[in-house]
Protein backbone atom coordinates (compact mmCIF):
# COMPACT_ATOMS: atom_id res chain seq x y z
CA UNK A 1 0.00 0.00 0.00
CA UNK A 2 1.72 3.59 -1.49
CA UNK A 3 0.88 6.21 1.42
CA UNK A 4 1.09 9.90 0.37
CA UNK A 5 1.85 12.86 2.13
CA UNK A 6 -1.93 14.58 2.69
CA UNK A 7 -3.26 11.57 0.70
CA UNK A 8 -5.16 8.75 2.03
CA UNK A 9 -3.63 5.60 1.69
CA UNK A 10 -4.17 3.47 -1.89
CA UNK A 11 -3.87 -0.21 -2.36
CA UNK A 12 -5.25 0.33 -6.09
CA UNK A 13 -4.30 3.42 -6.90
CA UNK A 14 -5.81 6.86 -6.77
CA UNK A 15 -9.09 8.17 -9.48
CA UNK A 16 -8.38 10.81 -11.36
CA UNK A 17 -10.11 13.05 -9.02
CA UNK A 18 -8.20 11.67 -6.66
CA UNK A 19 -4.92 12.37 -8.06
CA UNK A 20 -6.37 15.55 -8.54
CA UNK A 21 -6.91 15.97 -4.73
CA UNK A 22 -3.87 14.75 -4.60
CA UNK A 23 -2.14 17.50 -6.52
CA UNK A 24 -4.21 20.50 -5.56
CA UNK A 25 -5.89 21.08 -8.93
CA UNK A 26 -9.35 20.03 -10.67
CA UNK A 27 -9.67 17.53 -13.01
CA UNK A 28 -10.23 19.09 -16.06
CA UNK A 29 -6.04 20.57 -15.34
CA UNK A 30 -5.38 16.94 -14.88
CA UNK A 31 -6.97 16.12 -18.32
CA UNK A 32 -5.16 19.26 -19.64
CA UNK A 33 -1.56 18.19 -18.83
CA UNK A 34 -2.74 14.45 -20.28
CA UNK A 35 -3.10 16.44 -23.43
CA UNK A 36 -0.56 18.40 -23.52
CA UNK A 37 1.90 15.38 -22.93
CA UNK A 38 3.40 16.25 -19.32
CA UNK A 39 1.29 13.32 -17.60
CA UNK A 40 0.31 9.95 -18.78
CA UNK A 41 -3.09 8.24 -19.14
CA UNK A 42 -2.75 5.11 -17.58
CA UNK A 43 -4.80 2.37 -19.44
CA UNK A 44 -7.73 0.79 -18.34
CA UNK A 45 -6.93 -1.97 -16.59
CA UNK A 46 -9.45 -4.34 -18.98
CA UNK A 47 -9.31 -2.66 -22.17
CA UNK A 48 -10.51 0.19 -23.76
CA UNK A 49 -13.99 2.22 -23.03
CA UNK A 50 -15.87 2.24 -20.31
CA UNK A 51 -16.43 -1.47 -19.88
CA UNK A 52 -12.67 -1.36 -19.34
CA UNK A 53 -12.65 -0.28 -15.53
CA UNK A 54 -11.48 3.10 -13.80
CA UNK A 55 -7.90 4.23 -14.58
CA UNK A 56 -5.69 4.26 -11.77
CA UNK A 57 -2.98 6.67 -10.82
CA UNK A 58 -0.05 5.65 -8.67
CA UNK A 59 2.80 7.57 -6.27
CA UNK A 60 4.70 8.40 -9.26
CA UNK A 61 1.71 10.56 -10.95
CA UNK A 62 1.38 12.77 -7.66
CA UNK A 63 4.71 13.33 -7.34
CA UNK A 64 4.91 14.43 -11.09
CA UNK A 65 1.54 16.12 -10.78
CA UNK A 66 3.52 18.26 -7.64
CA UNK A 67 6.39 18.98 -9.59
CA UNK A 68 4.70 20.46 -12.58
CA UNK A 69 2.86 22.78 -9.80
CA UNK A 70 5.58 23.79 -8.15
CA UNK A 71 7.50 24.46 -11.47
CA UNK A 72 4.43 26.62 -12.41
CA UNK A 73 4.44 28.35 -8.98
CA UNK A 74 8.12 29.40 -10.05
CA UNK A 75 7.02 30.87 -12.91
CA UNK A 76 8.04 27.81 -15.67
CA UNK A 77 5.77 27.67 -18.76
CA UNK A 78 4.33 24.10 -19.27
CA UNK A 79 6.88 24.07 -22.41
CA UNK A 80 9.82 24.66 -20.53
CA UNK A 81 8.26 22.26 -17.38
CA UNK A 82 8.04 19.59 -20.39
CA UNK A 83 11.78 20.10 -20.93
CA UNK A 84 12.72 19.83 -17.42
CA UNK A 85 10.81 16.46 -16.94
CA UNK A 86 12.34 15.32 -20.11
CA UNK A 87 15.62 16.54 -18.64
CA UNK A 88 15.35 14.67 -15.25
CA UNK A 89 14.74 11.65 -17.65
CA UNK A 90 18.42 12.08 -18.78
CA UNK A 91 20.38 13.88 -16.30
CA UNK A 92 21.11 16.79 -18.30
CA UNK A 93 22.23 18.98 -15.38
CA UNK A 94 23.59 21.69 -17.99
CA UNK A 95 20.13 22.39 -19.78
CA UNK A 96 18.24 22.33 -16.44
CA UNK A 97 20.55 24.77 -14.98
CA UNK A 98 20.42 27.01 -18.04
CA UNK A 99 16.62 26.82 -17.70
CA UNK A 100 16.82 28.12 -13.93
CA UNK A 101 19.06 30.58 -15.10
CA UNK A 102 16.80 32.35 -17.30
CA UNK A 103 13.75 31.97 -15.02
CA UNK A 104 16.05 33.43 -12.13
CA UNK A 105 17.01 36.53 -14.96
CA UNK A 106 13.01 36.97 -15.54
CA UNK A 107 12.51 37.00 -12.19
CA UNK A 108 14.68 39.62 -11.34
CA UNK A 109 13.84 42.06 -13.79
CA UNK A 110 9.62 41.52 -13.09
CA UNK A 111 10.94 42.59 -9.41
CA UNK A 112 12.85 45.50 -10.60
CA UNK A 113 9.74 46.54 -12.60
CA UNK A 114 7.73 46.53 -9.32
CA UNK A 115 10.03 48.23 -7.20
CA UNK A 116 9.74 50.58 -10.13
CA UNK A 117 5.88 51.09 -9.58
CA UNK A 118 5.90 50.72 -5.92
CA UNK A 119 8.68 53.88 -5.76
CA UNK A 120 6.17 55.24 -8.24
CA UNK A 121 3.29 55.04 -6.05
CA UNK A 122 4.93 55.85 -3.18
CA UNK A 123 5.32 59.53 -4.70
CA UNK A 124 2.13 59.71 -5.78
CA UNK A 125 0.60 58.93 -2.42
CA UNK A 126 3.02 61.00 -1.02
CA UNK A 127 2.02 64.26 -3.60
CA UNK A 128 -1.51 63.82 -2.69
CA UNK A 129 -1.10 63.49 0.76
CA UNK A 130 1.01 66.97 0.67
CA UNK A 131 -1.42 69.36 -0.57
CA UNK A 132 -5.21 69.28 -0.35
CA UNK A 133 -5.10 71.50 -4.25
CA UNK A 134 -6.28 70.19 -7.70
CA UNK A 135 -6.76 66.23 -8.04
CA UNK A 136 -4.85 63.62 -6.34
CA UNK A 137 -2.06 62.61 -8.30
CA UNK A 138 -3.08 59.21 -8.13
CA UNK A 139 -5.86 59.80 -9.96
CA UNK A 140 -4.55 61.65 -12.73
CA UNK A 141 -1.68 59.54 -12.89
CA UNK A 142 -4.11 56.39 -14.68
CA UNK A 143 -6.32 58.91 -16.40
CA UNK A 144 -5.98 57.88 -19.93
Amino acid sequence: MVRLQGVMPMAAGLTISGLAGAGGVGVETIRYYQRRGLLAEPRRPHGSGMAGGIRRYGAEDVRRLRFIRSAQAAGFTLGEIAELLALDAGQDRQRARELATARIEAIDAEIAKLQQAREALRRMAGACASTQEGPCPILTAFDG
